[in-house]
């Protein structure tokens, strides 16, 4: 096990390690930081009570945080004409049609962090998803980023929409915004993140929805939530 900073120690001497903690105190101790001399990204993990290799318990969605994520996002849209003029207007960092495609392809140009798409160009898109795909980069009609409305979606991804989805474990990872945000914040974006998580609950998923979950920053411990607290009368 690698050895932790006098920062990470110091912090997690604060924290009881084995007590669940409600959301609201999970935010309070997390916007503490850790001391570390930069503005940290907060996470959320949530390990669910669902299978990912059965189809019929996949988890996937995009939450509208309310008060984004602190981060700038580059966009790069994949479309034509008119609709690359609504992109570019919307605020795009990125926009074009199969020489955006061939670029990605022969230079492996991959400077962004959301796709989007027009449902004309994704036959090409197609071509690079094995470049994109792995890097969760690969637009899809399910989380909206396959869509007429390019001027929709850029504006919601620039104002702080993230997308989630589970991993093979059962564990969804989700940045909620920065240590600076402070508490309130924090609670703000973590409720919505949660009340994301329930309406994607998937048919197929059986007992406790929610079983474990932990709030941490950067260079900070995780804290641990009382997984009831992450309830929809919760988050709602």
């Amino acid at each position: 096990m690698p050895k932790q900073g006098k920062r990470y120690r110091n912090k997690a001497s604060t924290i009881e390690a084995t007590r669940l903690h409600t959301m609201v105190e999970a935010c309070e101790i997390v916007a503490g930081g850790s001391g570390a001399k930069f503005d940290e990204t907060v996470d959320l993990a949530v390990r669910l009570g669902v299978d990912p290799r059965h189809a019929d318990q996949n988890v996937r969605g995009t939450v509208a945080l309310p008060h984004g994520t602190g981060r700038t996002v580059r966009i790069a849209v994949f479309a034509k004409g008119e609709k690359a003029r609504e992109a570019r207007e919307a605020g795009a960092d990125i926009v074009g049609d199969e020489d955006l495609i061939a670029k990605i392809r022969d230079e492996n140009f991959l400077d962004f962090d959301r796709a989007v798409a027009t449902p004309d160009m994704m036959a090409g898109v197609g071509k690079i998803g094995k470049l994109l795909g792995p890097r969760g980069l690969m637009p899809n009609p399910k989380v909206g980023t396959v869509t007429m409305d390019v001027t929709r979606i850029v504006r919601e991804l620039k104002a702080g929409q993230v997308e989630f989805r589970v991993e093979k474990a059962g564990i969804v990872h989700v940045a909620i915004g920065k240590v600076s945000f402070g508490k309130d914040k924090l609670l703000e974006n973590l409720n919505a993140i949660v009340a994301g998580l329930w309406k994607a609950k998937p048919a197929g998923a059986k007992g406790q929805y929610v079983r474990s979950a932990a709030l941490s920053s950067t260079m900070g411990p995780g804290v641990t939530i009382d997984p009831s607290d992450l309830t929809v009368s919760t988050a709602a």
